[in-house]
C-alpha cells in the first residue's frame, strides 16, 4: 500500500522530460487470482477516494469464466455510473470518446478489475492527469506507457497466520503455532487458500490446526492449493449445501441472490438465504454491499466450482438447474412489471396470484431490485442465448426484461440495454428461423438507431424488417416497416420517397379498415408534401387527416391536424383561411384540454395578425398564450413516456 500511494505522486516520464502528463496516472496491481489483488485495489481506492471529489467508478473487465468484457459495455457502465447519457448502439470508439469527454473536467478514480489485456485498459483511460486509474490484472499490461506493476506474491508466514486467526480465533493458533505456520506455508501465502482453510476450521471448532495441515500433507495432489482446499470444503459440507455451492457456478455474472440459489437447487428462498450467509461467513462468497442480499462468487473459485458441478451433476441436471433459474427470473420480472400497473384490476389479480416470495411490496421496491440486479439480468439473457438449447425460455426472459425496464426506466432511460437485448432477440430469431420475431427485433433496433441519429442504419433495418414481415405474412410488421421506411426517408430529406412509402402504408391500413392509423398516415403524407413545398397536396392530405380523426372521435388528434393544416395554409399565403383554421383548432384543443397546443395556436394567431397589420389582436393572443404556459408550468408539465410499443417483443405464433 505504501508503494502504491508513493507511485501516485511519482513523477512520470512526461514530467521528467518537461511535458505535461497527457493522461491519467495508471497503477497496476498484478497477481494470480486469489492473491488478494482485488482486495488490495479496493482498499487503495477507499484510502485515496477523498482526494478525488468526483467519486470512484468501478467495472470488471472479465466475466467469471474469463471471457473479456467488450470495451463498449465497460464504457457504458462507467458512463451510467457518472450519470452521463450513452447513445444506444454506439460503437466502442464512440463510447470510449464519450467517457473521455465526461471525465475531461473531473477528478475521479477508475477501478478496472480483472483486466484481460492492455487494449481494454487503454481504451478506457481518460485524457486527464487529474484522474487516477487502478488496474488489476494477472500480468503486465504491455503497451501502456509509464506503468510499473505492483506484483503480489504470497503473504509472509506471520501475516498468513494472522489471517487464519480471524477465522479460528487466537486459542487454536496459540496452542499449536508450528502447525499454523506449516499450514500458512502449505497455502503458499495465498489469501484465498488461507481464507478457505480458515473457513474449514471455523466450521469445525473441535478440529486442530494440525489436523488440516496433516490432511493437506498426506494428500498433496497436482491441483493448486486453492482448488484442493475448495474440494475439501465441498466434500465436508452436508449434501444439500454442497450441491448449492457447486451450482453457484451457474449464477449469471457470478452474482447470486437467495432467489437465484433457491431456483438452482429447488429449495425455499429462506433456506437459500441462510445457506448463502453461511458461505459468506466462511469465505466462499463475498457479500455485495447493497440494500438487497446479494453475493459475488470469487473469481478464483468460479472455474473450480464449475468443475465440481460437472463432476457431480449430469448434463441434464445442470440444464434443468439453468432452466429453473431462468423461469424464476421470468416470474420475478413479470411481478416487477405488474406492480407498476396499479390501475389495472387484472394486473393486481396476477400479482396476488404469485407466491409471496415473488411479490414486490411497492413499485419503488421493484425498481430498486431491477436496478441492483440489472448486471445479472443482462448476463442471464446473454447466457441463455449463448446456450442455444433454452431459446424458448430466453425469448420469454428477454420479453419480460424489456417490459420491466420500459415500465420502470422508460424507453429512453433504458435505451442502451434495450439495444443489446433486441440484438439478442435477433440472434435467436435468425437461429430458429422466426420471421415475425426477426421483424419485431429489426423494427425495434431501427427505432433506436433512428433516435440516436443513425438514420441510414435505421433505414437498412426497416427494409430488412419489411422483408421479414412479408415472409411471416404479418400485416402489423409489414405496415409498420413501410411507415418506418417512409419516416427514415423523410429524415434524410428524400420527401418524394417518404410520401411514396407513407402512401403504401396507407393503402395497407385502408385495406384492413384501420381508420385511426389511416388518418395518422394522411398526416404523415401531408408533412412530406409540406417539406417538399407542395402545399396543395399537403392541404388535401391534412384535410383527409382531419376528417378521419373527426369520424373516429379523436378530439386531440383532430385539433393537432387542424393546427398543421393552418400552418400549411399560412405557408401557402392563405392567411385568412389559416386564421379560420387556427381558431377552429383552438376550440378543438380546448375540448381536448391540450393547453400546450392551445398556447402554440394562440402564438401562431398572434404572428398572423401581425402580418395582417392588427397589432392589438396579436398582443391579445400573445398574452393569452403566455398566461396558459405559466399556468401549466405551475401545475407541472411532466408527461408519462409512451414508448413500450416501440420496444415490444412479439410473441411467436403457434406455428413458430
Amino acid at each position: 500500500m505504501k508503494e502504491l500511494r508513493a507511485d501516485i505522486e511519482r513523477a512520470g516520464l512526461d514530467t521528467l522530460s518537461g511535458r505535461k502528463a497527457p493522461r491519467a496516472r495508471v497503477l497496476l496491481i498484478a497477481g494470480r487470482p486469489g492473491s488478494g489483488r482485488s482486495a488490495l485495489a479496493g482498499e487503495l481506492v477507499r484510502q485515496v477516494a477523498a482526494d478525488y471529489p468526483d467519486g470512484v467508478l468501478r467495472t470488471r473487465l472479465s466475466d467469471p469464466d474469463g471471457t473479456p468484457v467488450p470495451v463498449g459495455r465497460a464504457a457504458r457502465d462507467l458512463l451510467d455510473a457518472l450519470g452521463e447519457p450513452a447513445p444506444a448502439g454506439a460503437p466502442e470508439d464512440q463510447l470510449g470518446e464519450a467517457l473521455r469527454t465526461a471525465l475531461a473536467e473531473r477528478r475521479a478514480v477508475l477501478l478496472l478489475d480483472d483486466a484481460a489485456d492492455a487494449e481494454q485498459v487503454d481504451a478506457l483511460l481518460p485524457d486527464n492527469p487529474g484522474c487516477l486509474a487502478v488496474a488489476v490484472s494477472s500480468g503486465p499490461l504491455t503497451g501502456i506507457a509509464d506503468v510499473r506493476p505492483c506484483t503480489l506474491g504470497g503473504l509472509d508466514t506471520k501475516s498468513g497466520v494472522e489471517l487464519l486467526s480471524r477465522f479460528t480465533g487466537s486459542v487454536r493458533i496459540t496452542v499449536d503455532p508450528r502447525a499454523a505456520e506449516r499450514l500458512a506455508e502449505q497455502c503458499q501465502g495465498q489469501p484465498a487458500a488461507l481464507v478457505l482453510a480458515g473457513g474449514w476450521l471455523a466450521a469445525r471448532p473441535k478440529a486442530a490446526v494440525a489436523d488440516l495441515a496433516k490432511q493437506l500433507h498426506t494428500d498433496p495432489g497436482a491441483e493448486p492449493m486453492t482448488a484442493r482446499l475448495l474440494r475439501l470444503v465441498h466434500d465436508a459440507l452436508p449434501q444439500t449445501a454442497a450441491r448449492t455451492l457447486r451450482l453457484l457456478a451457474l449464477a449469471p455474472a457470478g452474482l447470486v441472490d437467495p432467489h437465484t440459489a433457491a431456483a438452482l437447487t429447488g429449495c425455499s428462498v429462506e433456506a437459500a438465504h441462510t445457506t448463502l450467509d453461511d458461505f459468506a461467513a466462511h469465505g466462499l462468497l463475498h457479500s455485495v454491499g447493497s440494500s438487497l442480499p446479494q453475493y459475488r462468487v470469487p473469481g478464483c473459485l468460479h472455474r473450480e466450482l464449475l468443475r465440481l458441478a460437472e463432476d457431480h451433476e449430469r448434463p441434464a441436471e445442470l440444464q434443468l438447474a439453468r432452466a429453473r433459474m431462468l423461469e424464476r427470473t421470468v416470474r420475478l420480472l413479470q411481478s416487477c412489471r405488474a406492480v407498476t400497473e396499479t390501475d389495472s384490476p387484472e394486473a393486481r389479480q396476477k400479482v396476488l396470484a404469485l407466491p409471496r416470495p415473488l411479490r414486490f411490496p411497492t413499485p419503488r421496491a421493484a425498481a430498486d431490485w431491477l436496478r441492483l440486479r440489472r448486471p445479472a439480468l443482462l448476463a442471464a439473457a446473454r447466457l441463455a442465448v449463448a446456450d442455444g438449447e433454452l431459446d424458448t425460455l430466453a425469448r420469454r426472459l428477454m420479453s419480460q426484461l424489456v417490459r420491466a425496464m420500459v415500465a420502470h426506466f422508460g424507453t429512453r432511460g433504458a435505451a442502451g440495454d434495450l439495444y443489446d437485448i433486441h440484438n439478442l432477440v435477433l440472434d435467436v430469431a435468425e437461429r430458429r428461423e422466426l420471421p415475425r420475431e426477426r421483424a419485431a427485433a429489426l423494427l425495434n433496433l431501427g427505432d433506436l438507431d433512428a433516435r440516436t441519429g443513425r438514420t441510414t442504419e435505421a433505414l437498412a433495418r426497416y427494409r430488412a424488417a419489411l422483408d421479414a414481415g412479408r415472409e411471416a405474412n404479418d400485416p402489423y410488421a409489414t405496415g409498420r416497416a413501410m411507415e418506418s421506411v417512409g419516416g427514415a426517408h423523410l429524415e434524410l430529406g428524400d420527401y418524394d420517397r417518404a410520401a411514396d412509402w407513407f402512401g403504401r402504408a396507407l393503402a395497407e391500413r385502408l385495406a384492413r379498415d384501420e381508420r385511426p392509423e389511416a388518418a395518422r398516415l394522411y398526416g404523415r403524407i401531408g408533412a412530406a408534401h409540406t417539406y417538399a413545398g407542395r402545399y396543395g397536396e399537403a392541404m388535401r392530405n391534412w384535410r383527409a387527416a382531419v376528417a378521419g380523426h373527426r369520424r373516429d372521435g379523436d378530439v386531440a388528434a383532430q385539433a393537432r391536424a387542424l393546427s398543421e393544416l393552418g400552418r400549411v395554409q399560412e405557408y401557402a399565403g392563405r392567411l385568412e383561411e389559416s386564421l379560420r383554421t387556427c381558431r377552429e383548432a383552438v376550440e378543438w384543443a380546448r375540448r381536448a384540454e391540450d393547453t400546450r397546443l392551445q398556447a402554440a395556436l394562440h402564438l401562431r394567431l398572434a404572428d398572423s395578425y401581425e402580418r395582417l397589420g392588427d397589432p392589438a389582436s396579436a398582443a391579445l393572443h400573445r398574452s393569452t398564450a403566455g398566461r396558459m404556459l405559466a399556468e401549466e408550468a405551475t401545475e407541472g408539465d411532466s408527461e408519462p413516456e409512451h414508448g413500450a410499443n416501440a420496444c415490444e417483443i412479439r410473441t411467436a405464433s403457434a406455428e413458430d
